[in-house]
């Protein structure tokens, strides 16, 4: 994925239409994200991405793009589709872009903290099977050497 950047994502589909943007399928976005084509459409089902249609093709604009791009970032850092859905929705309240922000930073900050606690335990953890590895290791030697 390509540097972060949420350009496009308050956009309504007809500002981004307007300015002549460009579009991709859903093949090329899957490739693009590594995304399954049924993951797509799940985000588009739960309201995350809304590409326009085109007999039965579905195209993606620049706003959908960035908001997949949102979404998988969110996912990325252990959000749940509902607190992505939120932030989303913010960014539709069209107010300057300043409550989206201040929302995502209090978002982040305490997703930052969950990671932080979760890194803890796993390398405690890590710790703890080392240190079991090497004294059950230490065991099997001895016997081995018993054995012989």
């Amino acid at each position: 994925m390509d540097e972060f950047d949420l350009d496009g994502v308050g956009e309504t589909r007809d500002e981004a239409e307007s300015r002549g943007q460009a579009t991709w399928t859903i093949g090329e976005l899957a490739r693009e994200f590594d995304v399954t084509l049924r993951t797509l459409r799940f985000y588009e089902d739960k309201g995350l991405v809304s590409p326009r249609r085109e007999g039965s093709a579905r195209v993606y604009g620049r706003r959908d793009r960035a908001r997949l791009k949102l979404v998988l970032m969110g996912k990325r850092v252990g959000l749940s589709l509902s607190e992505i859905r939120e932030m989303l929705d913010l960014y539709d309240l069209r107010d300057g872009q300043v409550g989206q922000m201040r929302a995502a930073v209090e978002r982040f900050n305490a997703q930052i903290a969950i990671l932080e606690r979760q890194r803890r335990d796993i390398e405690q953890a890590l710790d703890d099977l080392k240190r079991t590895v090497s004294l059950v290791s230490g065991m099997l030697r001895h016997r081995e050497a018993r054995e012989d």
